[in-house]
């Protein structure tokens, strides 16, 4: 199973506006994270991965065809989860699942049991008959999550599906995900670093409509070694002084005192620091920071 990525461009405004400039890549089953800044192209890139978008060069083929000339054959083998997606506050959890599914042209005998096994997949069993307008955020991403693969899709496609759930949605909506990307193809586009650092075989760094870095995320991060220091200020009015020269990814007041985490070529002259152990988010920092 592969899903390959052709010299992909695109362009808004009359080729005044490149949201995507010669992408390439190809996804086999396991989950990819796929980082960048607001306005790097993800959301196009998406687009065009699930059919809703053309791109001007290039082709997306899955398992070596044109995902354009598969057309509905293809859109069958797929699930998407976009990052806004209306949801009707009077429908309950099952209605909506049914409505989908009926969307997606499941028959009603497979229908009934891909949402059967989904709400309990998904821990909305008892949830199954209340309205979505009394879900909480982490129920409304699972519900989300689950019309995606209610036609058990080999491509799953997820836009920030963490977004604005607590620490422990989080967490339990990133565990799910890894246990149903088992064998599928996962590609998850996201701004929490955290998300996919654990999860993902590999990650895709996207900046400008490029991908500026690819790869598993241990050997990402051997790019960041020697290069991450917690450092030891005395006041607040150090931080200042830090920012005109680094780039500062967290500050901590502890026990041991006020440290500030920041990613420089070299020590930070004349502060007492140690070397630190690099991680996603540094590397996010470094490369759009």
């Amino acid at each position: 199973m592969k899903l390959h990525i052709y010299g992909v461009s695109k362009s808004y405004h009359h080729g005044s506006v490149r949201a995507l400039d010669g992408i390439e890549f190809e996804l086999t089953p396991g989950v990819y994270g796929l980082l960048g800044p607001n306005g790097a192209g993800k959301s196009t890139l998406l687009n065009i991965l699930t059919g809703n978008l053309r791109p001007d060069t290039g082709m997306v083929t899955y398992n070596g065809e044109d995902i354009e000339k598969l057309g509905d054959r293809y859109r069958d083998r797929l699930g998407y989860m976009p990052q806004q997606q209306q949801l009707y506050d009077d429908f309950t959890g099952t209605r909506f699942l049914w409505y989908v599914a009926a969307m997606k042209g499941l028959s009603r005998k497979r229908a009934k049991e891909s949402i059967s096994r989904l709400l309990d997949i998904v821990n909305l069993r008892e949830a199954a008959h209340k309205k979505l307008s009394a879900y909480s955020g982490g129920m409304k991403q699972r519900i989300l999550i689950a019309q995606a693969l209610l036609n058990d899709p080999d491509v799953l496609i997820l836009d920030e599906p963490t977004a604005g759930l607590d620490p422990k949605e989080r967490i339990n909506i990133r565990n799910f995900i890894a246990a149903v990307a088992m064998n599928k193809i996962v590609l998850l586009a996201t701004h929490v670093v955290s998300d996919i650092e654990f999860i993902a075989k590999e990650v895709i760094l996207l900046k400008q409509g490029k991908i500026v870095m690819r790869g598993e995320p241990a050997e990402l991060l051997k790019t960041m070694e020697g290069r991450v220091y917690e450092v030891k200020i005395t006041g607040y009015e150090d931080v200042e002084k830090l920012r005109q020269t680094y780039r500062i990814s967290n500050i901590s007041n502890d026990s041991r005192g006020i440290w500030v985490r920041l990613v420089s070529d070299a020590p930070p002259a004349g502060y007492l620091y140690e070397s630190a152990r690099p991680n996603l988010e540094d590397l996010y920092l470094d490369q759009f920071g």
